[in-house]
């Protein structure tokens, strides 16, 4: 996997300078980053021929036949499943987050052309009273134009600040063509400057974040980041949604994809151990299949991210139970 897509990206790595140690820490992201998606299906891959090994040397047969029960001769496969899914659930939700980060930042520099944030029509809440927007926004100048804050208290505008461009310095901003008006009781007031310096309740980065952010985030990150982004009133929260539901889906899909494996190979075949090769090839085809599409129907429209997501578990681990009823007759 890596040396293919080391192949396919080299052309660009050389074109564009990457540093050596750069593009190896990125080999090693990559490595970590797919294995977390494939996991499920080398897990399955690797049980079912382990099985098939078994059920051709007629080993399966003895062993059901000495008097011991199919849920018996599970047992084994259920408790190592649970074990190495357990392992992979704190590994998708604590180790993937850093290497995502990694190589997401790789890909937008030197393979990517597009910018990873989004940078026109921002609009954010910062808080529970203000509300802020831009209409294009450079985050490599952290600078932004057509910048409006609204400030509102019990659902009445009390002030309303609005500039041409807005440019972060450090610690503070400076707002061309300033213009602030304040509404009174009975009038208002307006107070208007060439330029002005000023410190506001928020974080340039906080005016749009890279796309992939989900992705660099533990699992108690994500949470705390979730309910910000609810807050501000977020219209990506799909996208958020399918990557916190993943961190789970994707170790059960593993266990289901074991009881999957035991089930179609511990049955002797006249195909042999090709024949299970091939049912399970495309058994992963299809989970892979409809992962993608449920995943990016969630994302890019207003359908339910967690069906979206587990669909495809509900679906095999019906599979599984009906292909299990099968393998204990």
């Amino acid at each position: 996997m890596v040396t293919v897509h080391l192949a396919e990206k080299v052309g660009k790595i050389l074109s564009k300078n990457a540093p050596l140690d750069e593009t190896l820490w990125y080999l090693l992201d990559f490595t970590i980053y797919f294995s977390n998606f494939l996991f499920p299906l080398f897990l399955f891959i690797s049980t079912m021929f382990f099985t098939s090994k078994l059920a051709n040397n007629t080993e399966v047969i003895a062993f059901l036949s000495s008097g011991v029960s199919f849920n018996r001769f599970l047992k084994p496969y259920i408790i190592g499943a649970t074990i190495v899914c357990t392992g992979a659930l704190l590994f998708s939700s604590f180790l993937v987050p850093n290497a995502a980060q990694g190589f997401n930042e790789y890909q937008y520099k030197y393979f990517k052309r597009t910018d990873s944030q989004k940078t026109s029509d921002v609009y954010r809440q910062i808080n529970d009273n203000e509300y802020i927007y831009v209409s294009n926004y450079q985050p490599s100048r952290k600078k932004g134009y057509n910048f409006t804050l609204e400030h509102f208290e019990a659902d009445s505008l009390k002030f309303k600040i609005s500039a041409s461009s807005i440019q972060f310095n450090d610690t503070s901003y400076t707002l061309t063509s300033f213009k602030k008006r304040i509404i009174l009781e009975n009038s208002e007031k307006i107070e208007q400057y060439g330029k002005y310096d000023t410190l506001l309740p928020f974080e340039i980065d906080e005016l749009t974040p890279v796309e992939y952010v989900a992705e660099t985030k533990n699992f108690w990150e994500l949470n705390e980041f979730i309910k910000q982004e609810e807050k501000r009133g977020n219209a990506n929260m799909n996208l958020y949604y399918v990557e916190k539901y993943k961190r789970t889906s994707i170790p059960v899909s593993a266990f289901i994809f074991t009881l999957i494996a035991v089930a179609v190979s511990s049955v002797k075949k006249r195909g042999g151990m090709g024949m299970n090769l091939a049912i399970g090839l495309v058994i992963a085809m299809t989970y892979v299949f409809l992962d993608k599409v449920f995943g990016t129907i969630a994302e890019k429209s207003t359908f339910n991210p967690w069906f979206a997501v587990w669909f495809p578990n509900i679906f095999f681990a019906i599979v599984a139970i009906f292909l299990l009823r099968n393998a204990r007759r």
